[in-house]
């Protein structure tokens, strides 16, 4: 049931042709820093389904400075009783351009397990997947300018097309996960002030395309608001599945690298 947790939420893929932006169409806001955190508390209905958080750290990897971001998914109270969720995802991920050299994901969702690591090899576009419960390792193609889940996260809040988006304007992000090659696409909705348990939040209003059938309603039923600062945090996500409506909301925060707005009348 990892729907709970808000990767797959945010990142329910839509298969189709890779279209990944370009660079040049690009520009840093530099939204992040070591030692940010935050969390997000997921609710179904009058419920309270699970808490993600995630930290960002510095590390290298084969002597490169890197990020290393990782997202932490429970159950909690009456949803932990009926279905325990522990979910680990992490990635490491180049400073400057925000391309992924690990990405690891270690889940327990009712008693169901999956333990895998893929290393990136952007130079030779390929992917190597390590599944340590069957204990195999496979190769993969994958596409340029790819990312992973987590990456891709913070690739979306770190870097904005410099001319900006017009209202529907959608932008695709390559992506691999598990075996495959994906498209993510963003669809841009407009500006919207939001209530939050901070105060009055202005943000940018965003409706990732996903896929539907399996567990959401239709292919355009969930909707993101991340704040209209460089920040660009994660306010609030709400996904209308098959049995009812999910909602995430932005519970708490800590070392984010600019001020946190307020919309003060």
């Amino acid at each position: 049931m990892s729907k709970l947790f808000i990767f797959v939420m945010l990142f329910s893929l839509c298969a189709g042709t890779s279209q990944s932006i370009p660079l040049d169409y690009l520009t840093s806001l530099e939204s992040f820093q070591e030692d940010e955190w935050f969390q997000l508390r997921l609710h179904y209905g009058i419920f309270n389904a699970s808490y993600a958080s995630f930290t960002l750290k510095r590390d290298t990897i084969k002597e490169r400075p890197v990020f290393h971001a990782i997202g932490f998914g429970e159950t909690t109270g009456l949803a932990r009783w009926f279905f325990k969720v522990e979910d680990y995802y992490e990635s490491y991920f180049d400073e400057k351009t925000g391309a992924p050299y690990k990405f690891i994901r270690n889940i327990n969702e009712g008693g169901y397990t999956k333990n895998i690591e893929i290393d990136f090899d952007h130079e030779q576009k390929t992917a190597s997947v390590l599944d340590k419960k069957k204990k195999e390792t496979n190769d993969f193609s994958i596409e340029p300018n790819v990312h992973d889940l987590v990456s891709c996260f913070y690739f979306l809040r770190n870097y904005y097309p410099k001319n900006g988006l017009a209202v529907n304007e959608a932008f695709d992000i390559n992506m691999f996960f598990d075996n495959e090659n994906y498209v993510f696409r963003l669809k841009y909705l407009g500006k919207e002030t939001i209530e939050s348990k901070f105060g009055k939040v202005s943000c940018l209003k965003f409706r990732p395309v996903v896929q539907s059938g399996r567990v959401f309603k239709e292919q355009e039923s969930v909707t993101l608001w991340v704040s209209d600062d460089n920040n660009r945090l994660p306010i609030r996500l709400q996904a209308d599945i098959l049995i009812g409506s999910i909602k995430a909301d932005l519970e708490s925060f800590k070392n984010l690298k600019h001020p946190f707005e307020i919309v003060v009348d």
